[in-house]
């Protein structure tokens, strides 16, 4: 039975939106990842309220993959139960987004690029998800073994069967994006949106020219990572915690803070309290300000973590 009824302000409670690339869509600057906190270790009714919060606060787009949990397809699992009971009702509110290109099941064909694996891998979300669709599927990454063609073809194929409306991808290199761009463009589904890991300490997508292609191509970007796994907080300002990701060595290594690293996190530090703000929302803020940034994923252990990162909103 559903019991919940989205806030009747959900549109007016500060949420911006931008215009993903030369496309119709529009995303939210801020836009919910489900990659920890969702899965099947986690707690349901922690992950119910985050979801209420953020699409109750104009966040309509919610970011997932295949092997998202732990363990892997949870996340997606977890999405599925909160569909049937909060957000049927609203699903032509809602950009969702899932993924495959990482390891997902044993054997030869659970993993990278081939047509069987992301055919095959996007039946078994939608029925985890409990959809008919998704708005938007991504290839994982890039895979230097298939030929492009078969991947792309099948991501073109995935849009014309009607199970995804968009495409995207996700860490390719940047002469595999434009064959990417050209390819898609030609048969008639053109790329979407680019998600690359875009953060004030991790610059890559900038770097390497994939941001510029994707303005002069009229794709969108969304970043994820932007809080460099915490670094990019005043979690790490003091010395690491007992129960933080680097003293447990989970995504974040202990010889990562280096003592020329903390001088710069604490410079930063130090600008953002002049703003009146916290390091976690200038961090964020940056991003948004970049050339042809569309969104931001934000991950988000609880509500009120969740109500911090809609402060970066411009």
């Amino acid at each position: 039975m559903n019991n919940y009824q989205a806030d009747s302000q959900r549109y007016e409670n500060g949420m911006k939106y931008a215009r993903c690339g030369r496309s119709g869509v529009l995303l939210p600057q801020v836009s919910l990842g489900f990659w920890h906190n969702f899965g099947g270790c986690d707690s349901y009714e922690r992950s119910k309220s985050i979801v209420r919060y953020a699409f109750d606060h104009g966040i309509t787009h919610m970011d997932l993959a295949n092997n998202y949990g732990p363990p892997y397809g949870s996340a997606e699992t977890t999405f599925g139960h909160l569909m049937d009971e909060d957000l049927k009702p609203y699903r032509d509110e809602l950009f969702i987004a899932t993924k495959a290109g990482y390891d997902m099941w044993p054997g030869p064909y659970g993993n990278w690029g081939s047509r069987k694996y992301l055919i095959a891998s996007l039946e078994q979300s939608l029925k985890r998800m409990h959809l008919e669709y998704v708005d938007l599927f991504y290839s994982h990454r890039y895979d230097p073994e298939t030929p492009l063609e078969e991947t792309l073809q099948a991501l073109v194929d995935i849009v014309r069967q009607g199970k995804a409306l968009y495409i995207g991808i996700s860490r390719w290199p940047l002469e595999a994006t434009k064959t990417a761009i050209t390819y898609l463009r030609n048969h008639d589904t053109p790329l979407l949106i680019y998600q690359g890991r875009l953060n004030m300490l991790d610059r890559s997508p900038q770097e390497e020219g994939i941001m510029d292609l994707c303005c002069q191509e009229g794709v969108g970007f969304i970043s994820f990572s932007p809080l460099a796994q915490g670094l990019l907080t005043d979690r790490y300002l003091n010395g690491i915690p007992e129960d933080s990701r680097m003293a447990k060595e989970h995504f974040l290594r202990h010889d990562m803070l280096t003592p020329e690293l903390l001088e710069q996190l604490k410079a930063w530090n130090n600008e953002a309290q002049a703003e009146g703000r916290t390091l976690a929302d200038y961090a964020l803020r940056w991003i948004l300000q970049q050339k042809g940034v569309t969104s931001v994923l934000v991950g988000a252990s609880s509500t009120a973590q969740l109500e911090k990162n809609l402060k970066c909103i411009i």
